[in-house]
């Protein structure tokens, strides 16, 4: 027998085909914290402090603020995302606009008056040592902070033979080869922490200040804690700018870094030696692994020539050195 015909039903339309949806690229939360950072960094000045002093504390750190790139470029293998990697570059930029200068050396000869300035840690174990490494490096003009009651005299003596003049105050001193005349403590805090003094050099007066501000600390709970500093930092800029003399020579520890805004009252109408005659940043504190320059050496009136790091003494900081010309 013939089989049935097949009976055919309508047609099945073609299902349409989804438009393909191209895949996310990867590390868009690598790329943008790399982005902000390089914000953070571009806009240091920017941060607020309201809280913590979180502004003053970033830019005390601002030069490590690069170790992130190395650190956002290791992500992006990981994540073997070509943005992220692209992106990380961009702090490295903004780094390097800021910093890249620090790095050349931009010393020079012809300076006429050498100054350091040093720390000497009140719990230094051996003081005659680091008297001892003071008078080798044979300076002009030698400013100390944290001078201890109890060893200043250590000092006086083993510096006596280089030095013929000396002014301590409270736990800060100074020592010359020139005369010093007007010697006066000035007022930062409720116990001496500077000095000012007039050198009479060959080449005519010069004003030399030492100051010690205030320690600060990092608390989990209140953070970067600067406001007995602050507080000296503009007590001490009220005095310089009473300065008559054209000619100021100011060295210390000031417990924060040139970059710190909080500090701009005292070194806004200062020189940095570091930055115009240094070779890289200089930090001086911790000395067995310096991350900071809390101590330094600023002038007004004078032409830095070099600055410099002097090896360890004994003391918890590293001393600096600057040639200056009159």
């Amino acid at each position: 027998m013939p089989s049935a015909p097949t009976v055919l039903g309508p047609a099945a339309e073609p299902t349409p085909e989804e438009p393909a949806v191209a895949p996310r690229p990867r590390g868009r939360l690598l790329a943008a914290a790399g982005l902000f950072w390089a914000g953070l960094m571009a806009l240091h000045d920017r941060i607020p402090n309201g809280f913590g002093n979180l502004g003053s504390l970033f830019q005390t750190l601002l030069p490590w603020a690069g170790s992130a790139v190395p650190v956002l470029l290791g992500l992006a293998a990981v994540r073997r995302s070509r943005l992220a990697a692209v992106t990380a570059l961009v702090p490295a930029v903004v780094w390097v606009v800021l910093f890249g200068g620090t790095l050349t050396d931009k010393s020079t000869g012809g300076g006429d008056l050498t100054v350091v300035s040093h720390n000497v840690d009140e719990g230094n174990p051996d003081p005659a040592k680091t008297a001892r490494a003071l008078a080798a490096v044979n300076a002009d003009v030698l400013a100390l902070e944290e001078l201890p009651e109890d060893s200043a005299d250590v000092y006086e003596r083993a510096l006596a033979g280089v030095y013929p003049h000396h002014a301590v105050r409270g736990g800060v001193g100074l020592w010359s080869r020139y005369p010093l005349r007007d010697v006066a403590e000035v007022p930062i805090m409720p116990w001496t922490r500077a000095v000012r003094a007039t050198a009479d050099t060959p080449r005519g007066p010069v004003a030399l200040y030492v100051a010690h501000l205030a320690s600060v600390r990092v608390h989990p709970a209140a953070g970067f804690t600067t406001g007995r500093r602050n507080d000296a930092a503009r007590a001490l800029a009220a005095a310089l700018r009473a300065e008559p003399l054209p000619r100021i020579v100011l060295m210390g520890d000031f417990n924060g870094t040139s970059r710190d805004r909080a500090l701009a009252p005292v070194f806004s109408a200062l020189r940095s030696v570091q930055r115009e005659a240094g070779d890289g940043f200089g930090f001086t504190w911790p000395a067995a692994f310096p991350v900071v320059r809390i101590d330094d050496i600023h002038v007004k009136g004078i032409t830095p020539r070099s600055a410099r790091t002097l090896p360890a003494t004994g003391s918890d900081h590293l001393p600096v050195a600057a040639s200056l010309r009159l």
